[in-house]
C-alpha cells in the first residue's frame, strides 16, 4: 500500500505493518489506522497515520531505558485488542522532541499496547505515580547504567 508520511514523504508499506487503535489514540480518536516504521535514528520508530501525513508519532520501547518499567492493564481491557498473554503484545511510549533543543522525553504513563497477531492496539493510561507524561530518555538512560 503506498502511504504519504511526515518522515519520508511517499512510500510502499507492507500490510504487515499496519497498525489499527480501534478507539483512536487520546487527542487524536477519529484516526484508526497507522503504519509501524522503523525510523533512520535508532531505537526509535514512527506511528504514521494512513489518512493524515502531517499525523506521525516517535515511539520508544520504554524498556530500553527503563528496565524497571510495568503496566498494571487489566485483562479485559486487553481482551479488547485480543491479548491472551503478555508475550503476545508490544509495547510503545509516545516521545516528545522539543523544538527548543531541550530533552527529548517519553509518556510513560500512557503508553501503547499492540498485539502482535492482530495487529489491533489500544493507549491506556496508568494509575501507577512513578510514571510520568514526560521522562528525560537520555538522564534515565544513563541512571539505569549505573
Amino acid at each position: 500500500m503506498r502511504v504519504k508520511t511526515k518522515a519520508y514523504g511517499e512510500i510502499e508499506a507492507d500490510e504487515r505493518q499496519r497498525v489499527t487503535f480501534p478507539a483512536g489514540l487520546l487527542g487524536f480518536e477519529k484516526f484508526k489506522d497507522y503504519i509501524l516504521l522503523d525510523a533512520r535514528q535508532k531505537p526509535f520508530f514512527y506511528l504514521q497515520s494512513t489518512d493524515v501525513p502531517d499525523l506521525a508519532f516517535i515511539l520508544i520501547d520504554p524498556f530500553l531505558f527503563r528496565p524497571d518499567y510495568s503496566l498494571d492493564v487489566s485483562d479485559d481491557y486487553l481482551g479488547d485488542i485480543g491479548v491472551a498473554k503478555p508475550d503476545d503484545v508490544l509495547v510503545f511510549s509516545i516521545v516528545t522532541v522539543p523544538g527548543d533543543g531541550g530533552s527529548v522525553t517519553a509518556n510513560l504513563m500512557g503508553p501503547l499496547i499492540i498485539n502482535k497477531a492482530n495487529r489491533l492496539g489500544i493507549q491506556t493510561v496508568l494509575g501507577d505515580s512513578r510514571w510520568r507524561v514526560k521522562h528525560d530518555i537520555m538522564a534515565e538512560l544513563a541512571s539505569s547504567k549505573g
